[in-house]
């Protein structure tokens, strides 16, 4: 995990550096054509979805698809995370207050981490948190998204979100359907930025007034798409995601729905604000 970057070889122009991730659901459903940025829509198999959000991304859990075994691999791995790894490649000796970090990061994925407030809960300072975030960062426990704040003279600046790259460890359906999604479009714009599409970045949208959308895809530093994460087809369409397209000048608005059908319909040919099924969002990407 990118230890020759520690070394003291330089490797300047030697090699190309791509991110690998857990799966996703076009990468288990299909080929993926690296010749365009939007792939072909392709119906999946509904169980492919269920797998992924039940057992997660990883490989070894996702192909067993059992219930146990994911309990035991994924608690195996927490502890060979934080008790060997983390301890013997890092300075940090206060183990156990680092694995109730983490808890607190997984019963909180996707809401707004204060650092003060998590400093306060586990009885470290401000810039302790900060350090013990980079490192379960860099050893792939978690990762975090910024605001965008461009023409939005309200919006949050400093305060990321946190998320899993494990969700089947997130307890709460919302926030592990929030997570799911999350780890998805970052997976689909790492994707893009490594292959030499251009600069592609994930964000949230949140205002200190308390408007919000999930998240924002950007290309170049320019809005593209926005999207907002449901349950349920019942809960009616976020009223913001107007009201930031508006701001941003983003060329789409989705609201993604978990529980929608799939629909053989491509919504990047749509500009209003409208609900996708999750499946017809997921397979147009990678």
């Amino acid at each position: 995990m990118d230890i020759f970057r520690k070394g003291g070889d330089s490797l300047m122009r030697r090699y190309f550096h791509y991110r690998m991730h857990p799966l996703s659901l076009r990468e288990i459903e299909g080929s993926v054509d690296l010749d365009v940025k939007l792939q072909e829509l392709k119906k999946p198999k509904k169980i492919s979805l269920q797998q992924l959000l039940r057992f997660g991304g990883f490989p070894e859990s996702y192909l067993k698809a059992n219930q146990r075994f994911t309990n035991r691999w994924s608690a195996f791995r927490q502890q060979q995370l934080i008790r060997e790894d983390i301890r013997d490649g890092s300075k940090i000796h206060e183990i156990a207050q680092l694995e109730i970090l983490a808890e607190l990061l997984r019963k909180q994925s996707g809401d707004v981490t204060r650092y003060s407030t998590l400093g306060k809960q586990i009885r470290v300072s401000i810039d302790t948190i900060r350090r013990w975030l980079d490192v379960l960062e860099g050893y792939y426990y978690c990762y975090r998204i910024r605001p965008w704040y461009k023409n939005i003279a309200t919006a949050l600046r400093k305060e990321p979100k946190t998320y899993l790259w494990d969700w089947s460890k997130i307890d709460d359906k919302g926030k592990r359907h929030e997570n799911f999604v999350a780890s998805q479009l970052l997976k689909y714009v790492h994707w893009l930025t490594d292959l030499g599409y251009g600069d592609y970045q994930l964000h949230y949208l949140r205002t200190k007034d308390q408007k919000e959308v999930d998240f924002i895809v950007t290309e170049n530093n320019q809005p593209w798409f926005l999207v907002e994460v449901k349950s349920s087809s019942s809960q009616p369409l976020n009223k913001y995601l107007k009201w930031f397209q508006n701001k941003t000048k983003a060329k789409h608005a989705f609201q993604v729905v978990m529980d929608l059908p799939f629909v053989n319909v491509d919504c990047f040919k749509k500009l209003d604000p409208i609900k996708v099924p999750v499946e017809s969002l997921l397979m147009k990407l990678v």
